[in-house]
């Protein structure tokens, strides 16, 4: 899996994607009534988000989809599988022995556990509100897979864009930002609009660039389906969510043996 020169976040790889960007949970935190502290241990500020500035647009390139039928049958099988919430066959996807869970912190495998018992608890297929099949039917719907670096035939999605590392940390520089507040476009052509309704007028359309995502206190239950932005003229402005797309997130990981695709490892989790 490509790492960048800066430490990024992986992120909850679900079909709500996009809402799971750090500065916007950052920002529902920092709402929040303080709860009281201990009077030994100092209340913790929230983090400082940097003031919207202008910057040099970085141009991104989309991973490209996994050339192997075989795999976007395994991607069908997948599908299928979540829909039907059948934890008997998704077990015979995972791989019998040498699972892997790659957290944020290290190696969260559990050796006491089972490889099957291990992925449920890295996708939370355990989970009463059915979190854990909706991440994998957002996985079965990823087309795109990049190699694992440190495992040999192991593939692992969604995979990550193509960016210049060097021209990123010069980003992050000349705004004062964290690596985690910024994604680009699902499409090659994104509609901005100057307010959170997909109804108001568009004010820039912009391309294959990365997109500062910026909070925004004020955001309401109606427009909690839109992001606010940072253009690279500093403007504020406004797009759907699940139009921009975070640069990583966590990855479900593959590998193809005799009798076909595997699911061999997952990647993320703090």
């Amino acid at each position: 899996m490509r790492e960048y020169a800066l430490a990024v976040p992986r992120l909850l790889l679900s079909t709500t994607i996009c809402l799971t960007f750090t500065d916007s949970i950052r920002s529902a935190r920092a709402q929040q009534p303080a709860q009281q502290a201990p009077a030994q241990q100092p209340v913790q500020q929230a983090p400082t988000v940097a003031a919207p500035k202008a910057y040099t647009p970085v141009a991104v390139k989309p991973a490209e989809p996994v050339g192997d039928p075989s795999f976007d049958a395994f991607r069908k099988q997948l599908a299928d599988i979540a829909k039907r919430k059948n934890r008997a066959a998704l077990k015979k996807l995972v791989v019998a022995k040498g699972f892997f869970w790659d957290g944020e912190s290290g190696d969260r495998l559990n050796k006491k556990l089972s490889s099957f018992d291990n992925f449920a608890s890295a996708v939370a297929l355990n989970d009463k509100d059915g979190l854990g099949w909706e991440i994998l039917a957002s996985a079965a719907a990823e087309t795109t897979a990049e190699a694992d670096e440190d495992r040999n035939g192991v593939i692992c999605g969604p995979a990550s864009p193509q960016i210049n590392e060097q021209a990123f940390v010069a980003l992050i520089k000349e705004t004062g930002t964290d690596a985690d507040e910024w994604g680009y476009p699902a499409s090659e052509k994104l509609e901005v609009r100057g307010a959170p309704q997909t109804s108001a007028a568009v004010v820039e359309t912009i391309g294959m660039n990365l997109i500062r995502v910026y909070p925004d206190e004020a955001a309401t239950a109606a427009s909690q389906d839109m992001l606010r932005i940072v253009l690279p003229s500093g403007k504020l402005g406004y797009v759907p969510s699940m139009s921009v797309l975070p640069i990583v997130t966590d990855q479900l990981c593959y590998i193809k043996e005799a009798g076909g695709w595997k699911i061999a490892g997952y990647a993320g989790g703090s």
